[in-house]
């Protein structure tokens, strides 16, 4: 992904990923030892397996979410906290997390903010009906600059794949720069994050 991971520590999350690699590669290997019986049906072991294999992914870029927000903001915790209780309420939200680029010759200035990051304040930003919540919020390391900012639209296709405004945008702003954007859809309450383009699915854990 293009980032240095050596100065994070997220151990817990860590182990937790090898055990379920671990998991995965004995499921694998007993699906391998039924092959040789006729009357055996592996759909749904193999089912099976790649819900694990989903669920790895969602753990793997929590990870690396943790380690890539780690060096631009302290509030990393807030952050993730905010998110998790968006998802679980299912709350529409977009946050942009500056990084090493200016971004301000890619987005449409919103509403001025310059206020310290809480997870409240974040969840209050993205509340239906809020004058505020409709468009990214911008982060630049623990500080929240705005509020109500316009993101460029990826003009990129996915053939069937329908993508919501959100997502579209996400993708758009991280094509041009190196921010990392946060997105939770108001129709699932899925979790995802942004970089270079491409969108990562996310596991928050209960904070």
């Amino acid at each position: 992904m293009g980032s240095s991971t050596e100065h994070c520590n997220f151990a817990p999350l860590k182990h937790k990923l090898e055990e379920q690699l671990v998991e995965i590669e004995q499921q694998i290997r007993q699906i391998i030892e039924k092959l040789d019986q006729d009357q055996t049906c592996l759909l749904n072991d193999l089912d099976l397996v790649r819900s694990k294999f989903l669920e790895a992914e969602a753990l793997s870029s929590t990870y690396y979410l943790n380690c890539f927000l780690y060096p631009f903001t302290k509030k990393y915790k807030e952050i993730a906290t905010s998110i998790y209780h968006l998802s679980q309420k299912k709350m529409g939200a977009l946050i942009v997390i500056q990084r090493e680029d200016l971004l301000e010759p890619f987005i449409t200035p919103g509403i001025p903010l310059s206020a310290e990051i809480t997870s409240p304040l974040l969840e209050s930003i993205f509340i239906q009906g809020s004058p505020l919540h409709d468009g990214a919020v911008l982060v630049r390391q623990d500080m929240i600059l705005s509020a109500a900012n316009v993101l460029p639209l990826t003009g990129r296709t996915y053939g069937e794949r329908k993508l919501g405004t959100r997502h579209r945008a996400a993708i758009g702003l991280t094509e041009l720069c190196d921010a990392l954007v946060l997105v939770v859809s108001e129709e699932t309450g899925k979790t995802s994050f942004c970089m270079q383009g491409t969108l990562y699915p996310l596991s928050i854990p209960i904070p």
